[in-house]
């Protein structure tokens, strides 16, 4: 594809040779002649001068030159993701349903829809138009899919789930697992509380593979349209997930807490149940949330505090050894002087307590 034509597409200010031909998009560090490269950290802005890409995405103030031509963007990072959407080649699978899968009588399937091998769809389920459904996938009875979404091998969505439009379940997903409600009898045993309210995944949602989202006993669990969660996330019974939240791998939310809209959570984040995350708040990696966070704020560590007083504590954290050992030097010469103040002050009492010499002379003397 030609530069020229890239550009175009993606809306970028053109600055050089329009007829290249551009074969891939590549790292900057990776790229050599053929490839489209970008800079969108700044950290990788050394790497430029010295790039074999034929052309290169730099911010459209960036005052930096190339060795090559480049096109410049108000936002370089989403105009690489655009670019790479020009240069995948995908081969989407075969309308209309494979004669392995069992689909059942009373299921409503929309139009162009592909559903592969061994799919199994459920009574009164429905699926949108021009859906994806890869081969081994169970849509539960009465559960709900909607348009033009993409559902991988061995994802499960159960019963009376509803799947807005647009979503993309990776492999191995769960929608809808019971959620972990027991009450404790007098015996000590635990009583299973039935878990068979709604689940609610609105539109533009991404999950990653394996990841697993509860239903509760009453009310529902919902993920806002446009939030995208990563690999091995768990979401409990009667969570709700605001708009364009971002969940990074292995995050783990607790029952009925509520995650605000365009809230970010780093890897391995643990949030207790029952608090509120408030909108565009962070949280910083393997961290523990155990306490409501305010809205805009950026917290981390365990437990999660200010991210600027985590860090500070973390500093005092590294010179703990250091601390530790002069602590001990200073307990062992406080004992030495406390020791050597005794030992005067008994010395002192001592002497105190002996008969004083007789001055008085003899009667008579001169």
């Amino acid at each position: 594809m030609r530069l020229r034509d890239i550009a175009e597409r993606l809306q970028c200010r053109l600055e050089g040779d329009g007829d290249v031909e551009i074969r891939r998009v590549a790292g900057i560090q990776q790229a050599r002649e053929g490839d489209l490269t970008f800079v969108a950290n700044s950290r990788y802005a050394s790497h430029v001068a010295t790039t074999r890409a034929s052309a290169i995405i730099l911010g459209a103030s960036d005052p930096q030159s190339a060795p090559c031509a480049v096109l410049r963007s108000d936002d370089p990072y989403t105009a690489f993701a655009r670019a790479l959407q020009l240069f995948v080649q995908t081969t989407p699978p075969a309308k209309g349903i494979d004669r392995l899968s069992a689909v059942a009588s009373d299921a409503t399937i929309g139009p162009d829809v592909s559903i592969g091998p061994f799919v199994t769809i459920g009574a009164g389920a429905s699926v949108g138009a021009r859906t994806i459904i890869y081969p081994n996938v169970v849509i539960g009875p009465g559960a709900r899919v909607g348009d033009d979404c993409v559902v991988h091998s061995q994802t499960s969505i159960r019963e009376r789930v509803f799947v807005g439009d647009r979503v993309v379940l990776h492999d191995g997903v769960v929608v809808g697992s019971d959620g972990y409600g027991f009450a404790r009898q007098k015996d000590g045993t635990h009583l299973k509380i039935p878990q068979h309210a709604d689940v609610v995944i609105e539109d533009d949602v991404e999950i990653g593979a394996n990841s697993t989202i509860d239903r509760p006993a009453v009310g529902e669990t919902r993920i806002g349209a446009g939030t995208k969660l990563d690999n091995l996330v768990h979401v409990a019974h009667g969570v709700t997930i605001g708009r364009r939240v971002l969940l990074a791998a292995q995050v783990g939310i607790a029952g009925s807490t509520v995650i605000e809209d365009d809230v970010m959570m780093a890897g391995q984040t643990g949030v207790t149940g029952h608090i509120q995350i408030g909108k565009r708040a962070m949280v910083g990696a393997k961290s523990a949330v155990l306490n409501s966070v305010d809205a805009g704020a950026f917290v981390t560590g365990h437990p999660a505090i200010e991210h600027v007083e985590w860090r500070k504590a973390s500093v005092i954290f590294r010179h703990l050894p250091a601390l530790k050992k002069r602590l001990e030097e200073l307990e062992q010469r406080l004992a030495a002087h406390t020791s050597s103040l005794r030992a005067r002050k008994s010395s002192s009492k001592r002497s105190s307590k002996r008969p004083k010499r007789s001055t008085r002379r003899s009667a008579g003397r001169r």
